[in-house]
């Protein structure tokens, strides 16, 4: 499942990069405003930290929302007190767009996550040009010397890298390309099934100064009550939110 999702969506940039050259996109990467803090504002507190997803679909549960007005439902999500946006811009499965991230990115002033399958430096340009502080970078779909150069691009752009680790051996690959920002996926993309246990398996091998996020299998609060007390710094939400009241579930989610 993920080779197949990272390579609709390396073929997706592909086309869209013989449309829009690199040197066209990378220079209105570097014609954007500086990126937000993601690290500053995801950084412990006393409360955890909500990273709320505009998600329309996923391959695991099939259509979520239409989310006709992403920009509104972002704009709820930081009125519910989420301290970044996550924005799902793969098309095949998950209903995305870069123009979604964009719209996002112009209606509110926490730090914008580009969610997606990336590969190329092309795509981390594409980014940043349509304003993301965030963007997600899969231990498991890259190569270690590609997921060090992709790294190291989106710190060069003044964004920050989410790490997405599902193993031991992910987790110590992340950690040894300098990752600030990592997190562990309860789904293991290769086969959709969940594991909420994990995090809490590999948390106390993040060291301290590195901000923890746990991602997936959170349908409740107890889910996020039980990632916080496993060690959670940040937790993401994406179904649960999509398809319920966002604010009045943001709110019980922070209580937890």
């Amino acid at each position: 499942m993920l080779s197949d999702l990272l390579s609709g969506a390396l073929a997706d940039a592909s086309e869209r990069l013989s449309e829009r050259s690199l040197a066209q996109v990378e220079a209105d990467a570097l014609a954007r405003p500086a990126a937000l803090d993601a690290l500053a504002a995801l950084a412990p507190r006393e409360r955890v930290r909500i990273i709320a997803e505009v998600k329309r679909s996923s391959p695991s549960r099939g259509a979520l929302a239409e989310i006709p007005d992403p920009a509104a439902l972002a704009v709820s999500y930081e009125t519910g007190g989420a301290s970044a946006i996550s924005v799902l811009t793969e098309g095949r499965k998950f209903g995305g767009s870069l123009a979604d991230l964009e719209a996002v990115r112009s209606a509110v002033t926490v730090p914008v996550l580009r969610k997606d399958f990336i590969g190329l430096p092309y795509q981390v340009f594409e980014a940043r040009a349509s304003g993301a502080d965030l963007v997600l970078l899969i231990v498991a779909a890259l190569p270690q010397h590609t997921l060090r150069s992709l790294h190291d691009l989106i710190t060069e752009l003044g964004m920050t890298a989410l790490v997405e680790t599902h193993s031991a051996e992910e987790l110590t690959r992340a950690l040894d390309v300098g990752a600030g920002l990592v997190g562990v996926n309860a789904r293991d993309l290769s086969t959709f099934e969940l594991d909420q246990n994990l995090f809490g398996t590999l948390a106390g091998q993040i060291p301290s100064g590195v901000i923890r996020v746990a991602e997936s299998a959170v349908k409740s609060a107890e889910d996020v009550a039980h990632y916080r007390q496993a060690g959670a710094d940040v937790v993401l939400v994406g179904e649960a939110l999509v398809t319920g009241d966002p604010v009045a579930t943001l709110a019980e989610f922070l209580a937890a």
